[in-house]
């Protein structure tokens, strides 16, 4: 497809973070002040996980009240429906946002807002992931995932586990999504982003309904039937991984594996601003670099709505604008 049929393919996205997908307009205004480049993106010889993440102080300042937040869910959903994305999956850490002035269930409130409004605006439905944070207790991750199921079907779609994950293993936690699932409510998993494959089969076994990269899958071949026979959404960030050093090289990128097993992979941004992307750009890299077809990427399409936290009867529209029989 050309760059004008890839913009106008309606599109689904899974795994976009809204403090690292804020637009520099919507920086400045709340700062008050002109951002550099250098202050939104990550650079081109960026090392780690831990060095990207650095980049999500001057955001996360942007959304430390209800204006902000509100401003913040509109401003991402313009963003998302310039390339024609039908229906997103918005995940941030409500935690990150309390105040002594604000507390979680204002936090959650005051994005849904923003995100009605944006939806009202530019016609790009939603869903919310909270991220609970590991470096945050498991009491205060607790009640935060006890705050947003609060909100389940009514703008918020499921939870997350988000953050350094080297340094903070899924077998950390456990009892923490394990008591998620008692509670009816839907999870991703940050997991195989850092190289152990060991925190994909935990995250699986806690009940994730999808994995965010899952990069750490590459070469598991009997554990990538197990989770295709699953079902299980991989949610791949190829720009993001490749800059996170998810992977070493271009060459060692494992789209074109994980296709071959089957695995519901869908493409997804990861972080627009952060990592200088869009749907439209990703898509454009694995056609240009791994050779994926037209067919493939309408499959892509196919997966984000098959595994979406999604109702019926949006995934039923999904199926009907995307023209997916």
């Amino acid at each position: 497809m050309t760059t004008e049929e890839l913009r106008a393919l309606p599109k689904v996205e899974l795994h976009c973070h809204l403090d690292g997908s804020l637009s520099r307009e919507f920086m400045e205004s709340r700062l008050g002040r002109s951002v550099r480049t250098e202050e939104l993106q990550v650079s081109e010889n960026c090392t780690s996980l831990v060095e990207y993440l650095e980049k999500f102080s001057l955001p996360g300042q942007c959304i430390m009240d209800e204006k902000g937040l509100e401003e913040a869910g509109y401003d991402v959903l313009k963003t998302m429906s310039l390339e024609n994305v039908r229906y997103a999956e918005i995940r941030f850490a409500p935690l990150l946002s309390e105040t002594s002035a604000m507390n979680c269930c204002a936090v959650i409130e005051a994005l849904l807002k923003g995100l009605e409004r944006g939806r009202a605006d530019f016609g790009t439905r939603f869903g919310v992931i909270t991220c609970a944070m590991r470096h945050h207790s498991q009491e205060d991750n607790s009640r935060m995932i006890k705050t947003a199921r609060e909100y389940l079907g009514c703008g918020v779609c499921a939870a997350d586990l988000a953050g350094a994950e080297s340094a903070y293993p899924m077998s950390q936690f456990m009892e923490l999504f394990q008591n998620t699932r008692k509670l009816d409510m839907p999870f991703t998993i940050h997991a195989g982003e850092c190289g152990s494959v060991q925190n994909v089969i935990d995250s699986v076994s806690a009940g994730a309904g999808r994995i965010g990269h899952g990069i750490a899958l590459k070469g598991h071949s009997r554990i990538q039937r197990e989770l295709a026979e699953r079902g299980t959404g991989i949610e791949i960030c190829p720009i993001s991984n490749l800059q996170t050093k998810a992977v070493n090289s271009t060459a060692e990128y494992p789209i074109r594996e994980f296709l071959n097993a089957g695995l519901k992979v869908s493409i997804n941004t990861d972080n627009r601003t952060v990592s200088n992307t869009s749907l439209v750009k990703e898509l454009q890299f694995i056609q240009t670099e791994y050779g994926i077809r037209d067919e493939e990427i309408l499959l892509l399409m196919k997966n984000a709505v098959d595994t979406a936290f999604a109702s019926e009867d949006e995934k039923e529209r999904l199926y009907s604008e995307l023209q997916i029989p």
